[in-house]
């Protein structure tokens, strides 16, 4: 009588789980630092620097006139700390009975190498906007006409964002629960949000982090990126607990870390591939994309990237000890 011989991966990933409990507890701590931190600091006073999209305001985008014709000539350098001083500087005329905006906060970012220019303002009117237009065209100008926009968000629509992007961010975390709870047993659906909690985690730890540090902000492009993180690592921790299933019962005489990381093993190429191939158009958009796109495409690309290592290194590392209790 033959007995069947044992697969022999070549990866073990359960050989190396403390290696990636460290790694994964150590990024989930310094998010929450800096999640913490952002939440103190008296500017922000959030887990997140708020963008426009979630505090209302005015943002003005300009184009400078750099002459050259179709072959424009450098601009003059410009830097963003001399435009916040000269906005601050600003004196704007208000309504009878209502405050002038305070301009010191606003915030300036130079783009295209001194070509154009993106402000972030308190809610400003028709005339007022006019008024910081003609002071930016005598001191960096000329402008082209064609390249000035203004957007105004009231706090209004800011608020009724920032509660959409809430409310859509819970009912799909919701979603993913009831479906893997019906899907899998209970320690199968822990696992999976477990991974889930840890990849937006991450992410929103490192946009904390780059709101301290260089003032990004988050905006309801964020929010997209969160869900479509959300869903993707609940894709990829899918894929790899099917094959822990099958392998469950295919090798039942082996133990329980025998056979994850058989099928860790089997669907290791297959999520490598998945993810590299996701990550190659994100960083087309990042290089491509523009200024409005690239942290988008950045928190994106983390998310996956993160994902990919929870449903990797995470979720069936944790498997044999929650199926022992």
């Amino acid at each position: 009588m033959t007995v069947a011989s044992s697969p022999s991966p070549r990866f073990r990933i359960n050989r190396h789980r403390w290696l990636a409990w460290i790694g994964s507890g150590l990024a989930c701590l310094l998010s929450v630092v800096g999640l913490v931190l952002c939440w103190l600091q008296p500017s922000i006073q959030a887990p997140l620097k708020p963008g426009l999209d979630f505090t209302g305001g005015t943002q003005i985008q300009v184009v400078r006139d750099c002459g050259g014709g179709s072959q424009p000539q450098p601009c003059p350098a410009i830097s963003a700390d001399a435009i916040r001083q000269q906005l601050a500087s600003l004196r704007l005329v208000a309504p009878a009975a209502e405050q002038p905006p305070n301009l010191s906060g606003a915030s300036a970012q130079v783009l295209d190498q001194g070509r154009s220019l993106v402000l972030r303002l308190p809610a400003l009117d028709s005339d007022q906007a006019k008024a910081v237009l003609d002071d930016l065209n005598r001191s960096i100008g000329p402008l082209k006409a064609e390249g000035t926009a203004v957007d105004t968000i009231g706090p209004t629509l800011g608020s009724r964002l920032l509660q959409g992007s809430l409310i859509s961010l819970l009912v799909s975390f919701a979603a993913i629960a009831i479906y893997i709870s019906f899907r899998y047993s209970g320690v199968f659906a822990f696992l999976a949000l477990l991974c889930l909690v840890h990849d937006v985690l991450i992410t929103c730890g490192l946009f904390a982090w780059l709101g301290l540090l260089r003032g990004i902000e988050v905006d309801s492009l964020f929010a997209v990126s969160l869900i479509t993180v959300a869903g993707y690592s609940v894709t990829d921790t899918v894929v790899v607990f099917d094959r822990i299933r099958e392998q469950r019962k295919a090798l039942a005489h082996l133990p329980v870390t025998e056979q994850v990381d058989v099928a860790v093993d089997a669907t290791l190429t297959r999520s490598l591939y998945t993810s590299l191939t996701t990550l190659l158009p994100l960083l087309a958009l990042m290089f491509f994309g523009g200024s409005t796109l690239f942290w988008f495409s950045v928190a994106l690309a983390v998310g996956i990237a993160v994902g990919s290592w929870s449903s990797i290194g995470i979720a069936p590392t944790l498997l044999p000890l929650m199926i022992r209790r």
